[in-house]
């Protein structure tokens, strides 16, 4: 056989994750005020993506103050209540139980309120997720 010859490569046969409702993985977040379930996609993509179920039982008492997060997008889907942001060019969103929003990676942003109660879905790609405090859009 040549040194140029195709090798032979174990495949390892697909898998899923699953995480239940029951699943009690919460780890630390961006937000002091809100809670971060973990649902161990992290792990299974090798850190390509990360999704979490995230929220607050008491609101945003503040805007989280302009930011970008270093990555290539996040997207968020609200399961409950609702999030109002702002963005660069004055465009002001209101997002409720249902909606869902891109967020590209670089794009400057604020969250201005929230429900008293929220909880929304979140996947980030990559799952290593850096937020970087920006000045606000002139």
């Amino acid at each position: 056989m040549s040194s140029t010859a195709a090798k032979k490569v174990k495949a390892t046969a697909p898998t899923y994750t699953l995480t239940k409702a029951s699943d009690d993985n919460y780890v630390q977040g961006r937000r002091s005020f809100m809670y971060y379930r973990e649902l161990g996609i992290t792990e299974a993509t090798a850190g390509k993506l990360r999704c979490q179920v995230m929220g607050s039982k008491d609101g945003l008492s503040q805007p989280t103050g302009w930011h970008i997060h270093i990555c290539d997008a996040q997207v968020v889907h609200i399961l409950s209540g609702w999030v109002d942001l702002e963005f660069a060019g004055g465009d002001k969103v209101h997002l409720e139980s249902g909606d869902t929003m891109l967020i590209p990676g670089g794009l400057p942003h604020n969250e201005t309120a929230t429900s008293d109660a929220f909880e929304l879905f979140e996947l980030s790609i990559p799952a290593d997720m850096g937020t970087e405090v920006c000045d606000p859009p002139a």
